[in-house]
């Protein structure tokens, strides 16, 4: 019984003193993660001058751990690049636009430009390219990490 309480002792002293011990969950704050509601949201973040890491999932056993790995890694990158999750189920259109069948999948959304305007387009409407970029790296936060450094991103905290 003594050995038992020692080890409770020890993980309680481990936990209070150590603020990167991996077993215990890290206090991120409030939740930086943006709950895609429309693209004119989404539009305007981009024109706001974000880098938009956007992750399409479906409800699954998986993305119960992809929510916590956005979470971690909004709250590392914030403010310089954003996080957004687009329930497909919810917001059909936006998800077949990227023409995927396999979820979840992330992506990267950066530097609008105005698109060339064809004949015929009414002209009340403004079409815009945007380059995205596949995240085909660890789904962690050090793969974000990685996958920022790969593409000379930084972030104020990562100069």
């Amino acid at each position: 019984m003594e050995d038992h309480s020692f080890f409770n002792n020890m993980m309680l002293n481990l936990r209070s003193t150590c603020k990167y011990y991996t077993g215990y969950p890290k206090d991120l704050g409030p939740s930086r993660v943006i709950h895609f509601t429309s693209e004119r949201e989404f539009v305007h973040l981009l024109h706001q001058g974000h880098r938009v890491v956007v992750a399409f999932t479906i409800k699954s056993n998986y993305t119960k751990h992809l929510d916590k790995v956005l979470e971690e890694a909004a709250a590392e990158f914030y403010p310089e690049i954003k996080f957004m999750r687009v329930e497909c189920p919810k917001y059909i259109g936006f998800c077949m636009t990227r023409q995927k069948k396999d979820y979840p999948f992330i992506e990267m959304f950066h530097s609008p430009e105005q698109a060339n305007q064809t004949r015929g387009v009414d002209p009340n409407v403004t079409k815009y390219s945007v380059k995205v970029l596949p995240y085909n790296y660890d789904v962690s936060a050090y793969g974000f990490r990685e996958f920022f450094k790969r593409h000379n991103i930084q972030s104020s905290s990562h100069k």
